[in-house]
């Protein structure tokens, strides 16, 4: 099953090029208590539960054009976005080649770096675009796959790891070049872009062989296959719940292969991973800065 969030928080079920509108569903569920919030996403965490009701009001719902909808992040409210630095040898070689990418410093792999967090504002969905702030820096799209975990989870085992998994989608990992720590300069506002739609994870065979390839525009920039990610998925789900309790909606963007570049205001990025369909967002200047435009 494909479910998004699109417009005005309406939750909807993606078949071929229509998004059937299921908000229905929820009209007779309890309302969450507006403080103190839950850590996890709620729908995320109900989604077993309630994934009978949405696709029994996908046969009868309002049936809209995908093209007509805004795409939200699918995921609204995760405790924590995880990144895994460095999670391809090919592109910790061209980092360690390129200046622009490694300021003069060795970079080394998820292996030596660990994870990373980035702030939870700086989520959006494909539709909302990439606000390119501080146009005195390069700013690089890194598509990414994307895991969403279902169920809460500590200290969990490779081999049990995808028992946890609500679905994939997919992510453009941003980031602001410079030497600060990544926490930083990936977490600006728009700089974690989740979509077009969660797809349920009985549709994905093997997270860990999914063709993965990124355009700005017309050029293909990324070219790849998960298959070649240092920690696979199941390691890096495993890993990270050595480190924080894993709570439904929390997302960890895997990493992202060779062909990272910069990303101009204008520029129309596309992230195409199998299984998973295509997320596609515009980037645009910073309001009230000045940055060069894409030609």
């Amino acid at each position: 099953m494909k479910i998004c969030r699109f417009n005005d928080d309406r939750i909807g079920v993606v078949e071929g090029d229509s998004v059937i509108d299921v908000t229905s569903v929820l009209d007779n569920e309890p309302a969450i208590r507006p403080w103190p919030l839950p850590m996890s996403d709620w729908l995320i965490e109900n989604l077993d539960r309630l994934r009978p009701a949405f696709e029994s009001a996908a046969a009868t719902g309002p049936r809209l054009q995908l093209a007509d909808v805004k795409l939200l992040s699918p995921v609204a409210n995760p405790s924590k976005i995880i990144g895994a630095p460095v999670n391809y040898d090919s592109h910790h070689a061209e980092a360690n080649a390129d200046k622009a990418l490694n300021f003069g410093t060795a970079v080394k792999t998820v292996a030596d770096y660990g994870l990373f967090l980035k702030a939870n504002s700086s989520l959006v969905g494909p539709s909302e675009g990439i606000e390119l702030a501080m146009p005195e820096r390069r700013h690089d799209h890194e598509g990414e796959l994307v895991v969403v975990i279902g169920k809460p989870c500590r200290a969990v085992s490779e081999a049990d790891a995808l028992d946890y998994v609500a679905g994939y989608c997919i992510g453009l990992d941003m980031t602001a070049r410079g030497p600060e720590e990544r926490s930083l300069r990936k977490s600006m506002d728009t700089y974690s872009v989740l979509g077009p739609w969660l797809v349920t994870a009985d549709e994905i065979a093997d997270p860990d062989n999914l063709d993965l390839k990124t355009m700005v525009g017309n050029e293909l920039r990324q070219n790849s296959n998960t298959k070649m990610l240092i920690f696979s998925v199941r390691r890096l789900i495993s890993y990270a719940s050595d480190f924080y309790t894993l709570l439904p909606g929390d997302v960890i963007m895997t990493g992202t292969p060779s062909g990272v570049g910069p990303v101009l205001p204008g520029n129309v990025v596309k992230v195409d991973i199998e299984g998973l369909g295509t997320l596609e967002s515009t980037a645009y200047a910073f309001a009230g800065a000045s940055a060069p435009q894409a030609s």
